[in-house]
């Protein structure tokens, strides 16, 4: 049974320099986003909830962007030269001196890496008092994985790399994941001999297993209950495998928490997503970023919501949704669009085909056809007919329209901001509004229309007469 707590503390050293070739990317491998998160957060979130204390970030190429990711949960050090596993943890010596107990280290990619595969690491570790103490795996394939060989006694001989396994050394199965638990002191006098003398010319951090051993410190390994958890993430394929993985645990999570998937292979959800009870997703949904959504909502088909709160009972078929707000029983859909800094109300209405865009819809409000609302306040129980837009932007700058509780918008208006249409006001059909409507009246922007009697049967006959003429000069 893995242990619960940890028994005394520990701090992190996670390995996040390489740029990670096999991925092709511009960007750093460890943020590549899994379920839309960082790979190196899923590290540290695992390692945060392990115990540990305090955690370092190694960082090389690019070392720029990996710390905008990593903001202040961590400090980041710099190795200048990426000359290995064991030259990037010495990066950290500096600042963990005036620190003396136990240290895990971690590779940045390690997405896999889980809360109680720490913290039974670590326990075990403190408990036999070792020098180090290894977490390790058993694959069926463990090609491309560094080799755990031990002795007919079972103890840890050493830790050989992918590279440089002998032939019996590569028929092994138990691989090293990359994560290790050691005592700062013993670390880092090991790491001060080592040396390149292998195939890739560098520093490994295994050479400090081998040393420890010859030392005759005591080395242990943990096998990880899940053989995932030795699999880094080095390619776009490897990438997506780990989606399926992390999309498949949170699908069941959710589905076990009181949420009905509709069809989960074609559902979406990010890790952060909060989905309330006896809420139902129909297929081709995804639910993006920091969305949370309420109980008895029904979302989809074919919905893409973003970092938006979607109150209870709401209904959302066939739209986009980002950085939105949505009151309780709100209908949305199909084929609409809400963009950033919208906000619907509770029972509030936004139909077909239309875009709202940082604008506050009232209370009972609908907005029901192929219209546009841009940087506008629309109070409650407010009707905007079909074809209607607020024309906020004047080719320079945006403009807000106000439209007041209660008011009637015909279809087919444009409301040329900025314009306040005051508490029941009407907008007639097909009206441009360039100035404001008071409180109850009718604002009427178009021609007077005009009626000419017989005018089809004239044009008719002129038609007719020009027809004859053309075929009397045919040739």
């Amino acid at each position: 049974m893995r242990e619960s707590r940890i028994m005394r503390g520990f701090q992190a050293i996670v390995l996040a320099a390489g740029l990670g070739t096999r991925m092709r990317s511009k960007l750093p491998k460890v943020i590549h986003e899994i379920c839309g998160k960082p790979m190196i957060d899923l590290v540290l979130d695992a390692l945060e909830a392990a115990g540990a204390e305090r955690a370092f970030v190694v960082v090389g190429h690019l070392a720029e962007l990996v710390e905008s990711v990593v903001g202040s949960r961590a400090q980041c050090v710099l190795q200048a030269e990426q000359k290995g596993t064991g030259h990037a943890v010495m990066q950290v010596r500096d600042v963990l001196s005036g620190y003396d107990g136990t240290v895990v280290v971690a590779a940045g990619d390690a997405a896999y890496l889980r809360e109680s595969d720490l913290r039974a690491l670590v326990n075990h570790h403190q408990k036999t008092d070792a020098r180090a103490t290894v977490l390790t795996a058993i694959l069926e394939d463990p090609s491309g994985y560094g080799r755990v060989a031990r002795e007919a006694s079972g103890r840890i001989r050493r830790i050989v790399e992918d590279e440089d396994c002998s032939p019996e050394e590569a028929l092994i199965c138990e691989v090293n994941s990359s994560v290790y638990c050691f005592e700062r002191r013993d670390l880092f006098d090991a790491l001060s001999r080592i040396t390149p003398d292998n195939v890739q010319g560098e520093y490994y951090l295994t050479d400090v297993i081998e040393i420890m051993i010859q030392d005759g410190l005591r080395v242990e390994a943990v096998i990880s209950e899940d053989p995932l958890t030795a699999q880094g993430i080095n390619t776009r394929v490897q990438l997506a495998e780990a989606e399926k993985v992390f999309r498949d645990r949170i699908r069941e999570h959710l589905m076990l928490s009181g949420v009905t998937i509709v069809d989960p292979q074609t559902t979406f959800v990010d890790f952060d997503v909060v989905i309330g009870q006896d809420t139902k997703i129909l297929p081709f949904s995804i639910i993006q970023g920091k969305t949370i959504i309420g109980k008895n909502c029904t979302i989809g088909p074919f919905t893409r919501i973003i970092d938006s709160k979607v109150s209870s009972g709401a209904t959302i078929s066939n739209a986009v949704v980002t950085e939105a707000e949505v009151g309780e029983d709100v209908c949305i859909g199909p084929y609409a669009y809400l963009r950033s800094g919208t906000v619907l109300a509770e029972r509030a209405k936004v139909g077909t085909f239309v875009e709202v865009k940082k604008s506050t819809v009232g209370k009972g409000s609908k907005v029901s056809h192929q219209a546009y609302v841009g940087d506008a306040t629309v109070g409650e129980g407010v009707n905007i007919g079909a074809g209607t837009i607020t024309c906020n932007y004047d080719g320079h700058s945006k403009h807000p329209t106000i439209i007041s509780d209660g008011a009637f918008v015909g279809s087919n208006a444009n409301l040329v901001a900025p314009v306040k249409i005051g508490k029941r006001a009407y907008v007639a059909a097909g009206s441009t509004i360039t100035q404001d409507v008071p409180d109850g009246a009718l604002g009427i922007a178009r021609g007077r229309q005009k009626n000419i009697d017989g005018w089809a049967e004239k044009r008719f006959k002129e038609r007719r007469k020009s027809g004859s003429q053309e075929d009397s000069g045919g040739t």
